[in-house]
């Protein structure tokens, strides 16, 4: 029904358009009947898909990625549709309305979007509140992480003190904290990704960190090898839990869809890339740290990709747009299948099987 009613309707109509109305509907499932209504048609309930990582238990290894629920407006709907975990946000500490529109470009025969959105948020004492009824709302959520980012009224060097706002209101109300240095929609945002800037905000985090909240570091696909190799040194020094790797790429490589927009590329263009900054990453790490693979994710051999380079988690955004309601539960059929056919007990089984298949051939 997606396919051929909701999308054709969406698609008909200016990209942010539409994004506000599925904003708009999906409020309808906040509370917990809707909710659970939905979860009976696209839950898949399986304890061989249950991961374990940094401190958290996930019901499965599909997640939803930062930058479709900006607000904590979607918690209800997005549990509906069966993730094991949502990063909300990115949320900055200063209400700010983001870039100036038109910022959201659809490559639809890419399956692909360019956003440069720029941080519209309500800022973080607005999300506090929200958060606060949500976990009176529904007591039995996934894990909820929370991801923060620098308001763009803030000078690069006062960073620190805007991301620790951030961070000490919303922290005691998530499962895990996301720090966004990566997005390339924000001016001057991707200096924090400098050695010296990233160790200084990580290691002010890990002081503010008094609920003892996991912290992970979202990454961009168009770093070198040796400035990745200082973010995960970074992120050992500082005892953050994880890396998430991506967020959007500045690069053009590849499309099919002429354009001529500024802004992060997402979808299906950017697998490939993601997956060998994953799979560097995973090498170097040698489960040392988490890590959280995003970017093109759309079916379940894109989920056993990522997790055979060595990632515990996955994200997908711009495929739900794509896809429609039903992807969740299509990955997590597709990841039970295989495991099926292998005789998997286990992601991390499968994730090896995976692997090996593909070595063999």
């Amino acid at each position: 029904m997606y396919k051929t009613l909701a999308k054709p309707a969406f698609f008909a109509i200016d990209p942010e358009r539409a994004h506000d109305l599925m904003r708009a509907a999906g409020r309808i499932a906040n509370n917990r009947p809707v909710s659970r209504l939905l979860r009976s048609f696209y839950d898949v309930w399986d304890s061989r898909l249950a991961v374990h990582v940094g401190g958290l238990s996930f019901p499965n290894p599909v997640g939803l990625a930062a930058g479709l629920d900006k607000q904590a407006e979607l918690v209800g709907l997005m549990t509906g549709l069966g993730f094991g975990h949502l990063e909300l946000g990115t949320v900055t500490a200063q209400p700010q309305p983001g870039n100036p529109k038109p910022r959201i470009f659809r490559l639809a025969a890419d399956n692909a979007l360019i956003n440069r959105m720029g941080f519209p948020s309500g800022g973080a004492d607005a999300l506090k509140i929200r958060l606060q009824r949500i976990r009176r709302t529904f007591p039995a959520l996934p894990p909820i992480g929370i991801n923060i980012g620098k308001s763009k009224a803030t000078e690069i060097d006062q960073a620190i003190d805007d991301y620790c706002y951030s961070f000490k209101l919303l922290s005691p109300l998530a499962d895990y904290v996301a720090v966004n240095v990566s997005s390339p929609n924000t001016q001057g945002l991707r200096q924090l990704q400098e050695k010296d800037r990233l160790k200084a905000l990580l290691l002010a985090l890990r002081d503010a960190n008094t609920h003892r909240r996991p912290i992970w570091v979202k990454v961009a696909p168009d770093l070198t090898w040796s400035a990745l190799e200082e973010v995960i040194e970074c992120c050992l020094e500082a005892g953050c839990t994880g890396i998430v790797a991506t967020n959007t790429t500045l690069g053009r490589e590849g499309l099919v869809t002429v354009i001529d927009q500024a802004g992060g590329l997402s979808g299906a263009p950017l697998r490939q890339k993601s997956l060998e900054v994953v799979r560097f990453i995973g090498a170097r790490l040698s489960g040392r740290l988490g890590l959280i693979g995003v970017g093109g994710i759309s079916t379940a051999d894109d989920v056993l990709a990522m997790l055979s380079a060595g990632a515990s988690l996955v994200q997908v955004y711009t495929a739900l747009v794509y896809e429609g309601p039903a992807l969740v539960k299509h990955l997590n059929q597709g990841l039970l299948a295989f495991m099926e056919q292998r005789g998997c007990r286990s992601v991390q089984e499968a994730a090896l099987a995976w692997g090996e298949e593909r070595r063999v051939a």
